[in-house]
Protein backbone atom coordinates (compact mmCIF):
# COMPACT_ATOMS: atom_id res chain seq x y z
CA UNK A 1 0.00 0.00 0.00
CA UNK A 2 1.22 3.75 -0.93
CA UNK A 3 2.11 6.05 1.94
CA UNK A 4 -1.02 8.23 1.66
CA UNK A 5 0.74 11.93 0.84
CA UNK A 6 0.72 14.63 3.87
CA UNK A 7 -0.33 17.92 4.12
CA UNK A 8 0.50 18.58 7.33
CA UNK A 9 3.60 20.50 6.98
CA UNK A 10 1.77 22.83 4.30
CA UNK A 11 -0.70 24.17 6.91
CA UNK A 12 1.39 24.20 9.47
CA UNK A 13 3.55 26.68 7.47
CA UNK A 14 0.64 29.00 6.52
CA UNK A 15 -0.70 29.05 10.09
CA UNK A 16 3.06 29.82 11.62
CA UNK A 17 2.93 32.64 9.73
CA UNK A 18 0.17 34.11 11.07
CA UNK A 19 2.04 34.44 14.76
CA UNK A 20 5.81 35.86 13.13
CA UNK A 21 7.06 39.16 13.88
CA UNK A 22 6.31 40.45 10.57
CA UNK A 23 2.36 39.74 10.18
CA UNK A 24 1.84 41.46 13.89
CA UNK A 25 3.74 44.55 12.36
CA UNK A 26 1.36 43.96 9.42
CA UNK A 27 -1.99 44.06 11.84
CA UNK A 28 -0.52 46.90 13.92
CA UNK A 29 -0.09 49.04 10.30
CA UNK A 30 -3.43 48.16 9.54
CA UNK A 31 -4.76 49.75 12.35
CA UNK A 32 -2.76 52.60 10.91
CA UNK A 33 -4.79 52.65 8.01
CA UNK A 34 -2.04 51.24 5.04
CA UNK A 35 -3.54 49.58 2.28
CA UNK A 36 0.00 47.28 1.56
CA UNK A 37 -0.73 46.21 5.35
CA UNK A 38 -4.71 45.19 4.08
CA UNK A 39 -3.21 43.47 1.24
CA UNK A 40 -0.34 41.86 3.83
CA UNK A 41 -3.23 40.90 6.19
CA UNK A 42 -5.61 39.38 3.32
CA UNK A 43 -2.93 37.22 2.35
CA UNK A 44 -2.16 35.80 5.48
CA UNK A 45 -5.28 35.02 6.57
CA UNK A 46 -6.11 33.14 3.06
CA UNK A 47 -2.47 31.06 3.90
CA UNK A 48 -4.12 30.51 7.65
CA UNK A 49 -7.32 29.61 5.91
CA UNK A 50 -5.49 27.19 3.73
CA UNK A 51 -2.93 25.55 6.95
CA UNK A 52 -6.19 24.62 8.06
CA UNK A 53 -7.75 23.21 4.99
CA UNK A 54 -4.55 21.08 4.46
CA UNK A 55 -4.19 19.76 8.28
CA UNK A 56 -8.15 18.52 7.88
CA UNK A 57 -7.09 16.78 4.59
CA UNK A 58 -4.51 15.50 5.98
CA UNK A 59 -6.23 13.79 8.93
CA UNK A 60 -9.24 12.82 6.41
CA UNK A 61 -6.56 10.75 4.59
CA UNK A 62 -5.20 8.86 7.57
CA UNK A 63 -8.73 8.05 8.78
CA UNK A 64 -9.87 6.73 5.40
CA UNK A 65 -6.34 4.55 5.08
CA UNK A 66 -7.24 3.32 8.69
CA UNK A 67 -10.53 2.55 7.59
CA UNK A 68 -9.28 0.54 4.68
CA UNK A 69 -6.14 -0.86 6.88
CA UNK A 70 -8.90 -2.18 9.00
CA UNK A 71 -11.21 -3.57 6.20
CA UNK A 72 -8.79 -5.42 4.50
CA UNK A 73 -7.58 -7.40 7.90
CA UNK A 74 -11.23 -7.97 8.27
CA UNK A 75 -11.49 -9.77 4.64
CA UNK A 76 -7.87 -11.53 5.72
CA UNK A 77 -9.45 -13.35 8.49
CA UNK A 78 -12.21 -13.94 6.81
CA UNK A 79 -10.39 -16.01 4.23
CA UNK A 80 -8.46 -17.62 6.90
CA UNK A 81 -11.67 -18.68 8.37
CA UNK A 82 -13.88 -20.02 5.35
CA UNK A 83 -10.20 -22.31 4.85
CA UNK A 84 -10.14 -23.46 8.06
CA UNK A 85 -13.92 -24.68 7.51
CA UNK A 86 -12.99 -26.21 4.39
CA UNK A 87 -9.82 -28.02 4.98
CA UNK A 88 -11.56 -29.16 8.14
CA UNK A 89 -13.76 -31.16 5.77
CA UNK A 90 -12.32 -31.67 3.04
CA UNK A 91 -8.63 -31.80 3.73
CA UNK A 92 -5.94 -29.43 2.41
CA UNK A 93 -5.75 -31.20 -1.16
CA UNK A 94 -9.17 -31.47 -1.59
CA UNK A 95 -9.77 -27.47 -1.04
CA UNK A 96 -9.59 -25.69 -4.11
CA UNK A 97 -8.72 -21.77 -4.48
CA UNK A 98 -12.82 -21.40 -6.06
CA UNK A 99 -14.06 -23.46 -2.80
CA UNK A 100 -12.39 -20.72 -0.59
CA UNK A 101 -13.71 -18.11 -2.68
CA UNK A 102 -17.47 -19.12 -2.49
CA UNK A 103 -16.93 -19.93 1.03
CA UNK A 104 -15.44 -16.63 2.04
CA UNK A 105 -18.09 -14.72 -0.12
CA UNK A 106 -14.90 -12.53 -1.34
CA UNK A 107 -13.27 -11.69 -4.85
CA UNK A 108 -10.54 -13.60 -6.64
CA UNK A 109 -8.67 -10.25 -6.30
CA UNK A 110 -9.04 -9.91 -2.78
CA UNK A 111 -8.20 -13.48 -2.39
CA UNK A 112 -4.63 -12.57 -4.52
CA UNK A 113 -4.27 -9.17 -2.23
CA UNK A 114 -3.62 -11.02 0.85
CA UNK A 115 -2.17 -14.39 -0.55
CA UNK A 116 0.40 -14.84 -3.52
CA UNK A 117 -1.32 -18.27 -3.83
CA UNK A 118 -2.97 -21.38 -2.60
CA UNK A 119 0.57 -22.32 -1.21
CA UNK A 120 0.79 -18.97 0.60
CA UNK A 121 -2.39 -19.04 1.85
CA UNK A 122 -1.57 -22.78 3.07
CA UNK A 123 1.44 -21.04 5.10
CA UNK A 124 -0.33 -18.46 6.61
CA UNK A 125 -3.47 -20.72 7.73
CA UNK A 126 -1.21 -22.89 9.61
CA UNK A 127 0.68 -20.02 11.89
CA UNK A 128 -2.64 -18.36 12.15
CA UNK A 129 -4.17 -21.39 13.44
CA UNK A 130 -0.97 -22.05 15.74
CA UNK A 131 -0.89 -18.52 16.69
CA UNK A 132 -4.87 -18.97 18.09
CA UNK A 133 -4.23 -22.14 19.00
CA UNK A 134 -1.93 -21.43 21.59
CA UNK A 135 -3.16 -18.14 23.02
CA UNK A 136 -6.04 -20.06 24.07
CA UNK A 137 -4.53 -22.58 25.89
CA UNK A 138 -1.89 -19.71 27.85
CA UNK A 139 -5.67 -17.59 28.58
CA UNK A 140 -7.10 -20.90 30.13
CA UNK A 141 -3.91 -22.06 32.13
CA UNK A 142 -3.44 -18.07 33.34
CA UNK A 143 -6.69 -17.69 34.68
CA UNK A 144 -6.26 -21.50 36.41
CA UNK A 145 -2.67 -20.07 37.87
CA UNK A 146 -4.60 -17.12 39.34
CA UNK A 147 -7.28 -19.05 40.98
CA UNK A 148 -5.41 -21.16 43.03
CA UNK A 149 -2.25 -21.55 44.98
CA UNK A 150 -1.41 -25.74 44.21
CA UNK A 151 -0.45 -26.45 40.73
CA UNK A 152 -2.14 -29.60 41.46
CA UNK A 153 -5.41 -27.59 41.63
CA UNK A 154 -4.56 -25.42 38.98
CA UNK A 155 -4.16 -28.52 36.52
CA UNK A 156 -7.21 -29.76 37.25
CA UNK A 157 -8.81 -26.58 37.15
CA UNK A 158 -7.44 -25.91 33.78
CA UNK A 159 -8.43 -29.47 32.46
CA UNK A 160 -11.90 -28.92 33.72
CA UNK A 161 -12.40 -25.51 31.65
CA UNK A 162 -10.62 -26.97 28.78
CA UNK A 163 -13.31 -29.38 28.48
CA UNK A 164 -15.97 -26.88 28.73
CA UNK A 165 -14.75 -24.91 25.78
CA UNK A 166 -14.45 -28.70 24.06
CA UNK A 167 -17.94 -28.98 24.59
CA UNK A 168 -19.33 -25.26 23.92
CA UNK A 169 -21.61 -26.04 20.75
CA UNK A 170 -20.61 -22.70 19.74
CA UNK A 171 -17.13 -23.72 18.96
CA UNK A 172 -17.69 -27.52 17.76
CA UNK A 173 -13.93 -28.67 17.13
CA UNK A 174 -14.15 -30.40 13.72
CA UNK A 175 -11.28 -32.33 14.19
CA UNK A 176 -7.34 -30.38 14.50
CA UNK A 177 -5.31 -28.99 12.33
CA UNK A 178 -2.05 -30.66 13.02
CA UNK A 179 -3.73 -33.72 12.43
CA UNK A 180 -4.79 -32.99 9.10
CA UNK A 181 -1.66 -31.44 8.11
CA UNK A 182 0.70 -34.73 9.70
CA UNK A 183 -1.63 -36.80 6.76
CA UNK A 184 -0.57 -34.29 3.75
CA UNK A 185 2.88 -33.27 4.70
CA UNK A 186 3.98 -34.42 1.14
CA UNK A 187 2.52 -31.05 0.02
CA UNK A 188 4.43 -28.52 2.24
CA UNK A 189 7.80 -26.53 2.19
CA UNK A 190 10.44 -28.13 5.05
CA UNK A 191 9.80 -24.37 6.32
CA UNK A 192 6.02 -25.44 7.13
CA UNK A 193 6.71 -28.72 8.61
CA UNK A 194 9.54 -27.63 11.34
CA UNK A 195 7.07 -25.10 11.88
CA UNK A 196 4.50 -27.40 13.08
CA UNK A 197 6.83 -29.20 15.10
CA UNK A 198 7.92 -26.67 16.54
CA UNK A 199 4.46 -25.72 17.27
CA UNK A 200 3.48 -29.35 18.72
CA UNK A 201 6.70 -28.52 20.94
CA UNK A 202 5.72 -25.30 22.39
CA UNK A 203 2.31 -26.88 22.94
CA UNK A 204 4.02 -29.94 24.53
CA UNK A 205 6.42 -27.84 26.65
CA UNK A 206 3.99 -26.20 28.25
CA UNK A 207 1.96 -29.21 29.73
CA UNK A 208 5.75 -30.30 30.90
CA UNK A 209 6.64 -27.05 33.06
CA UNK A 210 3.22 -27.30 34.82
CA UNK A 211 3.31 -31.20 35.38
CA UNK A 212 6.98 -30.95 36.38
CA UNK A 213 5.96 -28.76 39.39
CA UNK A 214 2.83 -31.01 40.34
CA UNK A 215 5.53 -34.13 40.67
CA UNK A 216 8.04 -31.15 42.76
CA UNK A 217 4.76 -30.58 45.08
CA UNK A 218 3.38 -34.04 45.20
CA UNK A 219 4.65 -37.74 45.55
CA UNK A 220 3.17 -39.66 42.40
CA UNK A 221 1.98 -43.07 43.36
CA UNK A 222 4.18 -44.83 40.44
CA UNK A 223 7.48 -43.16 38.74
CA UNK A 224 6.32 -41.04 35.90
CA UNK A 225 8.17 -38.01 34.04
CA UNK A 226 6.45 -34.60 33.20
CA UNK A 227 7.46 -35.33 30.07
CA UNK A 228 5.59 -38.45 29.45
CA UNK A 229 2.43 -36.99 31.20
CA UNK A 230 2.81 -34.27 28.69
CA UNK A 231 2.86 -36.29 25.51
CA UNK A 232 -0.07 -38.72 26.83
CA UNK A 233 -2.21 -35.46 27.43
CA UNK A 234 -1.48 -34.20 23.88
CA UNK A 235 -2.02 -37.71 22.65
CA UNK A 236 -5.08 -38.04 24.47
CA UNK A 237 -6.58 -34.38 23.11
CA UNK A 238 -5.35 -35.19 19.28
CA UNK A 239 -6.74 -38.84 19.56
CA UNK A 240 -10.02 -37.45 20.89
CA UNK A 241 -10.48 -34.87 18.10
CA UNK A 242 -9.49 -37.84 15.60
CA UNK A 243 -12.07 -39.94 16.82
CA UNK A 244 -14.86 -37.21 17.26
CA UNK A 245 -14.27 -36.71 13.70
CA UNK A 246 -14.56 -40.34 12.54
CA UNK A 247 -17.45 -41.34 14.93
CA UNK A 248 -19.35 -38.10 14.43
CA UNK A 249 -19.77 -37.98 18.17
CA UNK A 250 -19.76 -34.63 20.06
CA UNK A 251 -18.05 -34.69 23.36
CA UNK A 252 -15.82 -37.56 22.83
CA UNK A 253 -12.63 -35.04 23.47
CA UNK A 254 -13.84 -33.51 26.23
CA UNK A 255 -14.73 -37.45 27.95
CA UNK A 256 -10.79 -38.33 27.39
CA UNK A 257 -9.80 -35.12 28.54
CA UNK A 258 -11.75 -36.36 31.77
CA UNK A 259 -10.97 -39.68 32.10
CA UNK A 260 -7.31 -38.26 31.85
CA UNK A 261 -8.07 -36.55 34.50
CA UNK A 262 -9.50 -39.13 36.73
CA UNK A 263 -6.17 -40.85 35.50
CA UNK A 264 -3.99 -37.62 37.57
CA UNK A 265 -6.13 -37.82 40.91
CA UNK A 266 -5.36 -41.59 40.96
CA UNK A 267 -1.88 -40.90 39.90
CA UNK A 268 -1.33 -38.09 42.82
CA UNK A 269 -3.90 -39.29 45.75
CA UNK A 270 -1.67 -37.33 48.22
CA UNK A 271 -2.94 -33.81 46.27
CA UNK A 272 -5.91 -35.26 45.99
CA UNK A 273 -6.99 -35.78 49.91
CA UNK A 274 -5.18 -32.24 50.76
CA UNK A 275 -7.60 -30.87 48.19
CA UNK A 276 -10.49 -32.92 50.05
Amino acid sequence: MSRSVSYRPFGLFYTYRLVCFRDRQSVVSLVSGTRMAETQLKRYVFGWILGVFCCRLTDQMECKEVIMSRKGDLSKERILKATKALVMRKGFAGTSVDDILREAGVSKGAFFHHFRSKADLTEQLMRWYADTDIRMFREILARAEAAHDDPMDQLLQFLTDFEVYLSDPKQPPRGCMYALYTYEDDHFENDLKEFVAETLQTWTAMYIRKFQEVIDLHTPAKPVTAKRLAEMFVSVIEGGLILQRAYQVPGMTARQSEQFRDYLELLFPTATRKAA
